[in-house]
């Protein structure tokens, strides 16, 4: 009997041991998959270009600890509701006034974490390969966008086509602010950014004005292919937006070190020709 109870004994011992050995590597299993979460950024962009400098950036990332996830979006409402939501930690899609405007109409607690790049606004035609052939009455086929508007009659008033009238601060013109306009130009603003590359295709308008990233979609490279390309010293940075609690998250200051680094700055400008312009930090 007493040979028995020592039977038991030993096997008891034996079965909290391997219990307890199953916690420990439980628990660092937990702890592996938990630090990985807390390493990994998730960050929302378009295509082309955003996506494609995240991709080219994330080896460089790795090494500093941080594991991106890019999830991408082919529109500019869903990445700041994803952002709001908490689906993604970051996005990397829109320039500064289109940001600002979207946290103003929605409330957003978002912070510009920095501006990355820019890409030139760029006005292209089938009809017309130089904008001094352009027509009386011609149609402009803009954005649905309000926060490209002033960009856009920004580089119509810089071509001579059009005049705003005076103290109007053109970041934020609309077309009701042009106040000359000597060739009668008809203006479309109705085609959602995403749409307009195609409008160009079907050869509708005079000029269409596209967004870059949907430009270089198309096949199209702002610098060769515009009739009328926006200026160097355009204010519509494409920047890293955040969500305002988050603006101090080491994650984020190491994706902004890397997207700054004269390496990987280079590389866009060659990857893009010069379409795509690094902005100094």
């Amino acid at each position: 009997m007493k040979k028995k109870i020592l039977g038991f004994a030993a096997v008891a011992l034996l079965t909290i041991g391997l219990a307890a050995c199953g916690s420990s590597n439980d628990s660092a299993s937990s702890d592996s998959s938990s630090k990985e979460k807390n390493n990994t950024l998730v960050v929302g962009a378009s295509p082309t270009p955003h996506a494609e400098i995240l991709e080219h950036v994330k080896p460089l990332l790795e090494k500093e600890g941080v594991n991106l996830e890019i999830k991408k979006f082919d529109d500019y409402v869903l990445p700041n509701k994803a952002l709001a939501d908490k689906d993604i930690d970051a996005n990397y899609f829109q320039h500064k006034p289109f940001f600002d405007k979207a946290v103003k109409e929605n409330d957003y607690k978002f912070t510009d974490a920095g501006a990355i790049h820019i890409e030139p606004m760029g006005l292209y035609s089938k009809k017309i390969k130089d904008i001094k052939d352009l027509k009386d009455g011609a149609t402009i086929i803009t954005s649905s966008s309000e926060s490209d508007w002033g960009r856009i009659i920004t580089i119509l008033q810089d071509a001579g086509l059009v005049k705003v009238k005076e103290g109007v601060d053109l970041e934020t013109a609309t077309f009701d602010d042009i106040a000359e306009n000597p060739k009668k130009l008809k203006f479309d603003h109705s085609i959602d950014p995403a749409l307009l590359a195609t409008t160009y295709s079907n050869d509708e308008g005079d000029l269409v004005a596209i967004n870059a990233n949907f430009a270089y979609g198309a096949g199209l490279n702002p610098v060769k292919d515009s009739v009328l390309l926006e200026k160097d010293t355009s204010p519509y940075a494409n920047i890293i937006a955040v969500r305002t609690a988050d603006k101090d998250d080491d994650r984020i200051k190491k994706l902004i070190k890397v997207l700054h680094e004269k390496d990987v700055q280079d590389w866009i400008l060659e990857k893009w020709d010069g379409s795509v312009k690094p902005v100094e930090k």
